[in-house]
C-alpha cells in the first residue's frame, strides 16, 4: 500500500519514563519486532504503520523519546500535532507508575486539550514481580476519563488491541466533528503530496477540530 492511499495521518506519541519499554511497543505495533537488549532512545525516533478501520485507512505516525528528563527540551516539537498519547509505565516498577500524573500534566501542558491518551501498564509478562495492581492504574484512569489497558511488548500482549482502541477512538472523534481528510492530518513530515504552503495550513488547522 503506497503512501498515497490513506485518508488521515494521525501522530501518536509514547510517553512515559525511561526504561518501561516504549520503544519496543513501537516495534511490535509496526514493525512486529521485540529488542531485548534495547537501550534508551536517544532523541527522538518515529516509526508508521498503516492500518485499516471500517472503510478507512489511517497511517499511524508513531513518536518514541526517551523518558530521561534530559529531553524535556524537545517537549513542545515533541507534542505537537499528536491527536493521541499512550503513557506507559512498567507494572513491575512502581516509581513509573507514581510519575504518570506528572507526565499527564505535562501531556496536556503542551498538547491538544482533546488529545486521546490511554494509559499503558507494561511487561504483563512479569505478572509474579509486579507491584502495581491492575484494578489500581484502571480507577486511576477512570478518574481521569483516559483509556486503560495492560500490554506485554514481550509476549505481544494487547499491544495491537492498544493501538487499534486508540487510533479508532481518535478517528471516532474526527468522524463525529465530519472533520475533512487533511485538517487532522496533524503530522507533516511524512506528506509526499501538497506545496509547502499547503502543508503549513494543514499544521496550523490540525487540531482545531479535534
Amino acid at each position: 500500500m503506497g503512501d498515497e492511499s490513506y485518508n488521515f495521518v494521525f501522530k501518536v506519541v509514547l510517553i512515559g519514563e525511561s526504561g518501561v519499554g516504549k520503544s519496543n511497543l513501537l516495534s511490535r505495533f509496526t514493525k512486529n519486532e521485540f529488542n531485548h537488549d534495547s537501550r534508551t532512545t536517544i532523541g527522538v525516533e518515529f516509526s508508521t504503520r498503516t492500518v485499516q478501520l471500517d472503510t478507512f485507512t489511517i497511517k499511524a505516525q508513531i513518536w518514541d523519546t526517551a523518558g530521561l528528563e534530559r529531553y524535556r527540551a524537545i517537549t513542545s516539537a515533541y507534542y505537537r500535532g499528536a491527536v493521541g498519547a499512550l503513557l506507559v509505565y512498567d507494572i513491575t516498577k512502581h516509581l513509573t507508575y507514581e510519575s504518570v500524573e506528572r507526565w499527564l500534566k505535562e501531556l496536556y501542558d503542551h498538547a491538544d486539550p482533546h488529545i486521546l491518551v490511554m494509559l499503558v501498564g507494561n511487561k504483563s509478562d512479569l505478572e509474579t514481580l509486579r507491584t502495581v495492581p491492575t484494578v489500581e492504574a484502571k480507577e486511576f484512569a477512570e478518574k481521569k476519563g483516559i483509556l486503560f489497558m495492560e500490554t506485554s511488548a514481550l509476549d505481544s500482549t494487547n499491544v495491537e488491541a492498544a493501538f487499534q482502541e486508540v487510533l479508532t477512538a481518535i478517528h471516532k472523534k474526527v468522524a463525529s466533528r465530519e472533520v475533512t481528510r487533511g485538517s487532522i492530518s496533524a503530522v507533516t513530515l511524512s506528506s509526499t503530496t501538497g506545496t509547502a504552503s499547503e502543508v503549513q495550513e494543514e499544521r496550523r488547522t490540525c487540531c482545531k477540530n479535534l
